[in-house]
């Protein structure tokens, strides 16, 4: 995913976040979890792959 993928994906979970806040409805709810599960997967890849330069492996 390319930053302009991440930054999209990242508006759309916060304006999720305030319809759930808004309205307290579970679609809103669970749209949001799905959302910020995306998120939360994309920063882990990209972690690993900042570990991996950072730490390469030697065998």
């Amino acid at each position: 995913m390319d930053h302009e993928a991440f930054y999209k994906l990242v508006v759309a979970l916060r304006n999720k976040q305030k319809e759930y806040f808004r309205t307290r409805t579970q679609s809103a709810l669970r749209e949001s979890k799905a959302l910020e599960k995306r998120v939360d997967d994309e920063i882990k890849r990209v972690e690993n792959i900042l570990k991996a330069k950072i730490e390469p492996k030697l065998f």
